[in-house]
């Protein structure tokens, strides 16, 4: 590599660095699944939706009282599987396989023991930012 190619280098390096350090932009429906009351803060007061995304975090400032730049729902494998553990409806029974879930078109977490691991789907049609 010339001389020539060494500032190119540095511009493609500081580029890659940057978008590493850039939070990803969550779902629609890891924000919007979210119940007010359950929002968990992530960001400073007055922080703005650029901010709040950039930190991989949700924004929504149509409601006061609550936190407006706040935690995500855990992806999952399908967005039709995003929701809050209370909203799980059991799709199967204690003990099955993920494979046994998937066979019924269902979603499989067992990432909590107090909630149904094989849970029913739901439309991602209400999912908005």
């Amino acid at each position: 590599m010339g001389p020539r190619g060494a500032p190119l280098l540095a511009v493609v390096l500081v580029l890659g660095l940057y978008a590493l350090v850039e939070g990803q932009k969550p779902s629609p429906c890891q924000c919007s699944r979210m119940t007010p009351q359950n929002r968990k803060t992530c960001g400073n007061l007055g922080i703005t939706s650029k901010q709040c995304f950039n930190l991989g975090c949700c924004f929504d400032s149509s409601i006061s009282g609550v936190p407006w730049c706040f935690l995500p729902l855990p992806n999952q494998e399908s967005e039709q599987c995003v929701m809050e553990e209370s909203a799980r409806k059991n799709c199967g029974y204690p003990g099955m396989s993920p494979e046994e879930c998937a066979v019924r078109n269902c979603c499989s977490s067992n990432l909590s023991s107090d909630v149904p691991w094989c849970f029913f789907p739901q439309s991602v049609e209400d999912c908005h930012y």
